[in-house]
Parts: structure tokens; C-alpha cells; sequence
């Protein structure tokens, strides 16, 4: 009963936006200790394990949630409630809804902080905009329809908070962006001590423009800001780019780099570390869809030639047959078996588990793809098929920056040709029939890979788009349709009831298969 109780206490204080200490990590010893025991703390000490916090978050859920869905990986099990069968059940939706609404408490009070006449900081308030749509867009995207407008505001005494409609937040979210665009142009000088880009400015509003760009395609699908977000679009690359820089280059992908060690107690040490055991990293199969696919093209990121000690750069050993992975949505029964795996550091091998490049929050490749989307559908001037060769040259020199110089490298282009990867531009634009192919599913199989890792973003974009076209296995639950969103958390029936069921109401059932707005027709 006392776990009830704390449970219900702890998901009502995060979306209120109320202190709690009841969640803090080990490796966070230091950065989450109070600051000298001050009343007012600077919002540097904010942004460092609120970021921290939120990724670990993101990368513990892209493990066993994300990559589940879609075919990354697949667990060896026969036993009902597991991911990779769409047998998704309500204790899925606590874990992100706490970690993304607790973290926003500190994002938001950076921004008030940066307000106050005594520590005015313009890129400070910069960046509190960005990290919130951020989250606010993780949040959206995951749930639908969520406390927004009056989230985090415990403190001034609004315990049950309205649901916003995720039209409305987008919207919102858009805002947030043009000022923070606004705000960081001015260069105001930030602290090294920033995790994602140690003070460079010019990067942090490279990012916000990217998310932006990001936002505005989820959203284009809607007919009644369709319009208005394809101008936007086109304003930010064809009309006035020097007003909207964006990532141009690996160098200034959003990221964490991890510290690369083994210690569970060192900050920024990877989550793959702290948050699971070496043994349940090792025997985590890889699903035949992602690594058949790298394997068929040869592609450099899964050679052993190319990696560290016979280990290829994803860190994957060998099953028993080789390079081979595991069907998912397999039949319970089906004798299945463990094939090519995840290393982990216990094998004293190469390991994506200590590897210090795993915290992507967003990278150069996705924001190719975003316009070779963009140009495939004429809403943008540039070359779809320049913007699509330079997606998958990114997503590899991401992991490997030596292998190619670019685009254009005569040994990238040979392995695209090999690989049958050019651009066709006779293809259609878009099939989503099973096996069609279309440019659409050209970009978005290669986004995949390049959104390996990186939170719920592959998912968004299946939903989104329905590519990469995914194979249905047998033993498939919810009739094999992926699930649409993850359902409120429980707690918030009874400690916000009125607005949970007017959300309902307005929303549709709160169950995995109700479209959030941009996925409605």
C-alpha cells in the first residue's frame, strides 16, 4: 500500500511541476546536490541534470520500447505483454510522463531566471524555449492531448491542470521556436558548462531551427495548417536561410558525449551503463529487419573490418548462423533462439553500452531527410536526391567520421551503387502497400537508421508516415495495427478526473489505437 501511495504522490508532483526528490540517479551525485544551500540558483545549474535527466529517460525507453516496436531489436520470450508484439499494457505510459514533466519544472524556471533583471540572459531564455518544445513535443507526440498551457504550475496553486488540444500545442510550440530563433541571434554569452554545445550559441540555435523544421513536417499531413506549415518550410530554406540556420554537419548535431567509462558513479556516464545490466544488453537479439537490410547492403557501419577488434561500429556479434537477426512479432512457441546480439562491456569487446556517442538528441542526417522529404514534394527548390545522398552519408560519418569526406566521396558513391541505394527518381512518390517502393520509402528506410538510438523518433515517423514499411509477424496482439500513442497514466483519473475525462471526451478513447491530431485524417 505504501508503494501505491508513493507512486500516486510522485506522477501527481510531476505534472504540477512540484520539488521532489524522490528521483535522482547515481551519477548525478554531484550536479543534483543543492548548491551551496542557495535560495536562488543559477539557471546554468538547471540546464545540466534537467538535460541529463531527460535523456536518460529517452534512451532507456528507445531501448525497450522504441527499438521493440520497430524492429530494431526483440526480446527471446513467449510470455504475454511484451512491446514487441504490440502487447503494450497501461504501466508502459509512468515512466516518460514523470521524467518529461518533472525535468520541465527546472527548463521552465531556467527561462525565469533568465528574466530577472539581476541575471538577464537572452540565450539562456533561448534555450529554456527549444528544451521546452523539446519535451513538450515528446510529450505531445507520445500522448495526444496533455496538460500544457497550465503544466508545472503546482507552485502557484493549479493542481488539476487543463489538457491542451495538441493542435493548439503545436502551434504554441511554434512560437517558442521564432523566439528562441530571435533570442539567440543575439549571441549572448552562456556558460561552458553546457552539456550539448559547452556555450556555442550559434549551435543552440542551429538546433531550435531544426526542431522546428521537424515539428512543422509532423504536422503538414493536417489539412488546416498544411499550408501555412509548407510556407514556413519554404521561408526557413529557399526564402531567408541566413534567418533560420539550421544543422548543417555532424559536428553540430545535438548530443550528450558520454563519458565512455564504465563508471556508474562519474556524471554524464551512459544510461546503457547505469540503467541496464551488462548481461540484459548482451542478449538483447537484433531483429532481422534492421540488420538484414545493413548486411544485404554491406553497409560499413555493421563490418567487422571496419569496427574495433572484429566488432563492427553498431557493436553486434555474431548468432550462431552469423550475422543473422531475429523475426519479430514471432509465433510464442516457435523455438526461436537468440541470434546476432548487442555486445555489452562485460565481454571486454567493442559496446554501444559505454560508446560516448549515444546521446543524440537530434542529428545532421534526419534534418537531410527532412528535406529531401521536403523537395521530393516540391515544397522546397533544392534537389531531393542531393539532400537524400547527404542523409545517409551523415548518418554514417556520424559513427564513423573517417570513412567518407562526403556526399560526393567516390567510395560513399560506390557504396551506394553496390548497395542499389541511389536515388530513383521514376519511383512514385508514395506506395505504402506491403513490399511498394516509392521515394518516400527510399528516405524514410534510411531515416530509420539514421534515428537509430534517438528516442521515440523512429516511432513518431511510422505513425506518421507508414514507412519504413514493416514486416507483420504471426504472433502479433492488437490485431497487428502498431500502436498509435500510450494511454494516460492512471494516477491522473483520480487526481485530475474532470480534465482527464474532458480529454477523453475531446481526444477519443484513452487506449493504444487512438490517433493523436496529425495522424488523423
Amino acid at each position: 500500500m505504501k508503494k501505491i501511495k508513493n507512486t500516486i504522490v510522485y506522477t501527481l508532483l510531476t505534472v504540477l511541476g512540484l520539488s521532489t526528490t524522490l528521483s535522482c540517479k547515481k551519477d548525478f551525485i554531484d550536479v543534483n546536490i543543492d548548491p551551496i544551500g542557495e535560495r536562488e540558483v543559477e539557471a546554468r545549474r538547471l540546464l545540466q541534470p534537467a538535460l541529463v535527466n531527460i535523456l536518460y529517460a529517452n534512451m532507456i525507453r528507445n531501448w525497450n520500447f522504441n527499438n521493440q516496436l520497430m524492429q530494431v531489436s526483440v526480446e527471446i520470450s513467449d510470455a504475454e505483454g511484451k512491446v514487441f508484439r504490440y502487447d503494450v499494457r497501461r504501466t508502459w505510459a509512468d515512466y516518460t510522463w514523470n521524467a518529461w514533466y518533472t525535468n520541465m519544472t527546472d527548463l521552465k524556471d531556467i527561462y525565469t531566471i533568465a528574466s530577472k533583471p539581476e541575471s538577464l540572459n537572452k540565450s539562456y531564455q533561448g534555450i529554456s524555449l527549444i528544451t521546452q518544445t523539446w519535451v513538450s513535443s515528446l510529450l505531445t507526440d507520445t500522448y495526444g492531448d496533455i496538460p500544457y498551457s497550465e503544466a508545472n504550475m503546482g507552485r502557484t496553486g493549479n493542481m488539476q491542470p487543463v489538457f491542451d488540444k495538441q493542435k493548439d500545442i503545436y502551434e504554441d510550440m511554434f512560437k517558442k521556436l521564432e523566439e528562441a530563433n530571435d533570442l539567440l541571434k543575439e549571441g549572448t554569452a552562456i556558460d561552458a558548462s553546457d552539456p550539448v554545445y559547452k556555450g556555442d550559441i550559434s549551435k543552440w540555435r542551429r538546433f531550435g531551427n531544426s526542431l522546428y523544421l521537424r515539428l512543422l513536417l509532423r504536422a503538414s499531413g493536417k489539412i488546416e495548417v498544411a499550408s501555412t506549415v509548407k510556407a514556413k518550410i519554404k521561408e526557413m530554406i529557399d526564402t531567408n536561410p541566413a534567418e533560420y540556420p539550421i544543422i548543417e554537419n555532424n559536428t553540430q548535431t545535438a548530443k550528450i558525449l558520454w563519458n565512455g567509462t564504465n563508471s556508474s558513479s562519474a556524471v554524464y556516464s551512459s544510461p546503457y551503463m547505469i540503467g541496464i545490466r551488462a548481461v540484459d544488453f548482451r542478449n538483447m537479439p537484433i531483429c532481422d529487419f534492421f540488420l538484414g537490410k545493413l548486411v544485404s547492403w554491406e553497409d560499413p557501419r555493421v563490418d567487422p573490418a571496419l569496427g574495433t577488434g572484429g566488432v563492427p561500429r553498431f557493436g553486434i556479434d555474431k548468432g550462431v548462423d552469423g550475422y543473422v537477426g531475429v523475426p519479430s512479432g514471432f509465433l510464442p512457441g516457435s523455438g526461436v533462439i537468440i541470434q546476432a546480439h548487442f555486445n555489452s562491456d562485460a565481454e571486454n569487446k567493442f559496446t554501444l553500452q559505454t560508446d560516448p556517442n549515444t546521446g543524440i538528441i537530434m542529428n545532421s542526417a534526419e534534418v537531410s531527410f527532412i528535406l529531401a522529404e521536403a523537395a521530393a514534394k516540391g515544397w522546397i527548390i533544392g534537389s531531393a536526391e542531393s539532400y537524400y545522398n547527404k542523409g545517409m552519408a551523415d548518418a554514417i560519418s556520424y559513427w564513423m567520421p573517417t570513412l567518407y569526406t562526403g556526399p560526393t566521396d567516390a567510395n560513399f558513391i560506390k557504396y551506394i551503387t553496390d548497395a542499389n541505394l541511389k536515388w530513383n527518381p521514376a519511383l512514385p512518390l508514395d506506395d505504402a502497400s506491403i513490399g511498394g517502393n516509392s521515394k518516400m520509402e527510399m528516405i524514410h528506410i534510411q531515416k530509420y537508421y539514421a534515428m537509430f538510438l534517438v528516442d521515440f523518433q523512429q516511432w513518431f515517423e511510422y505513425r506518421r508516415t507508414g514507412h519504413p514499411i514493416l514486416p507483420k509477424g504471426p504472433g502479433l496482439a492488437n490485431g497487428g495495427v502498431m500502436p498509435a500513442r500510450l494511454n494516460y497514466p492512471l494516477v491522473t483519473q483520480s487526481t485530475n478526473p474532470t480534465n482527464y475525462k474532458n480529454a477523453v471526451a475531446a481526444q477519443g478513447a484513452d487506449d493504444i489505437n487512438t490517433l493523436v491530431w496529425w495522424q488523423k485524417p
